[in-house]
């Protein structure tokens, strides 16, 4: 009851785990991040796991053995995705993480797994055997735009520096819906997608070639899941609500071609620049295992102006979640790091996004995913796009580890993003890895002889 009662208050407790490889990993037994894996060599087919160490706990392994029976949801386990378990309402959430505790944890009451090889063989797989899939499926995908250092940059370059922000930005989180069927796990290639080039960059009316982007793009963003019952459509959510309806988060790669945009945005904003590809980490981290590191938002308060009544959150946060970019070219032995930046650069936060999204009156669903935006922080080295890096082209990026730079991605680049918390008590969270390697650009075949 003790330990169960300190998870739920999101104490700084130092706890230890028997499990080999947990303590000083990015998945100790303070994470717990769910995911959807399979393994091959024992014939397991998509399910749910739990990262511990370098392994990963099969939950319909558990539920088979019977060790989770006291979890009223225990057979939402039974299931290939995480959608089941996320449409549960909060507390069913923290009953299990505190019941896993309770299983991994080096003193914890529940001795089962850690007394019984046999059963350890069952429940425990190597991480480094398994493939990993989407943990959900995702029903919606929206992307806001919630980084006021980002938006700034970007908009100094277009509209320069006094017209920067536009004059909804500061009144409410921006944002689109994006396409759920290209969101994609971590590790999987990203084709260059092809779109209409403006052929004069300064005369639009001159019209445009279909044509490969040249100007391909990385953001780091994080994105969270929705989780609870659904509200119903027409019902929009309060600020209050938020916090029962965020089950986890991620790190999120919005793939953007930055030429197609270009054309196509106006008047309703990106389409096809956008649709393509948005990679995500396999392992969701729970809301709960991130309540140590909640911190103040780099922009500190919003005070002007104040958000109308709806948005303003009595407990207006961020994480600090230290982010990194980093890219390995085609043949390279080794990954560069092009840019740090951390989730608390957030004008926009995570409570406020879902809110706003339901304020009028849509319904949010359990695993619809809302993506935060790129995250860039205030200095030069921490902007989390390479549009800012190179400054619209100005600068390069750079040098990789064969010495070449960058402006934008080339064909082979693999980009790969990692989010680490770092706690003073010694421990270390993470969300592993969110990868994907750029292809050429798809080549259409010829088209049949007419008839």
């Amino acid at each position: 009851k003790a330990l169960t009662l300190l998870l739920h208050q999101g104490d700084e407790m130092l706890l230890l785990s028997w499990v080999d490889g947990a303590d000083g990993s990015e998945f100790p037994v303070q994470n717990l991040p769910f995911g959807v894996f399979s393994h091959t060599l024992s014939g397991r087919s998509p399910r749910v796991g739990v990262a511990i160490g370098e392994s990963v706990l099969d939950m319909q392994a558990l539920l088979a053995e019977g060790l989770i029976d006291h979890c009223a949801c225990a057979a939402v386990f039974a299931e290939a995705t995480l959608n089941a378990f996320m449409a549960q309402p909060r507390a069913q959430w923290l009953a299990v993480r505190a019941a896993l505790t309770q299983l991994l944890a080096r003193d914890g009451a529940d001795p089962a797994l850690r007394e019984s090889a046999e059963l350890r063989r069952r429940c425990l797989v190597p991480r480094a055997e398994v493939a990993m899939h989407l943990p959900a499926a995702i029903g919606d995908y929206t992307d806001f735009y919630s980084s006021r250092e980002h938006a700034t940059n970007v908009g100094v370059m277009f509209r320069g520096k006094d017209n920067a922000l536009q004059p909804n930005w500061l009144h409410l989180p921006v944002g689109y819906h994006g396409r759920a069927s290209s969101v994609v796990v971590s590790g999987t290639p990203v084709v260059r997608p092809k779109g209409q080039l403006q052929l004069d960059k300064a005369d639009a009316s001159k019209g445009t070639e279909h044509a490969p982007c040249r100007l391909l793009d990385f953001e780091l963003e994080m994105g969270f899941f929705v989780g609870g019952p659904a509200n119903r459509l027409g019902a929009p959510l309060e600020m209050h609500e938020a916090e029962d309806r965020i089950f986890g988060f991620v790190l999120c790669n919005d793939w953007s071609a930055r030429d197609v945009q270009k054309f196509e945005y106006v008047p309703l904003g990106p389409f096809g620049a956008k649709n393509f590809a948005t990679s995500i980490s396999p392992w969701v981290v729970m809301a709960e295992a991130l309540l140590p590191f909640r911190c103040a938002t780099s922009a500190g308060s919003q005070a002007e102006p104040v958000p109308l009544p709806y948005l303003r959150d009595p407990n207006y946060s961020s994480y600090d979640v230290q982010l990194e970019v980093a890219i390995t070219p085609a043949g390279g032995d080794r990954a560069t790091v092009v840019t740090t930046s951390n989730y608390r650069h957030m004008y926009w936060t995570a409570p406020q996004q879902l809110v706003h999204h339901s304020v009028t009156g849509c319904d949010m669903r359990p695993a619809d995913l809302l993506a935060s935006g790129t995250i860039s922080g205030a200095d030069a080295s921490a902007y989390g796009s390479l549009l800012e890096l190179c400054w619209q082209g100005t600068r390069e990026v750079g040098p990789l580890c064969d010495g070449s730079t960058r402006k934008f991605l080339r064909d082979g680049d693999t980009v790969s993003m990692r989010g680490t918390c770092l706690h003073s008590s010694g421990y270390t969270l993470g969300f592993g890895e969110c990868a994907g390697q750029v292809l050429a650009a798809a080549t259409l075949p010829p088209p049949p002889p007419p008839p």
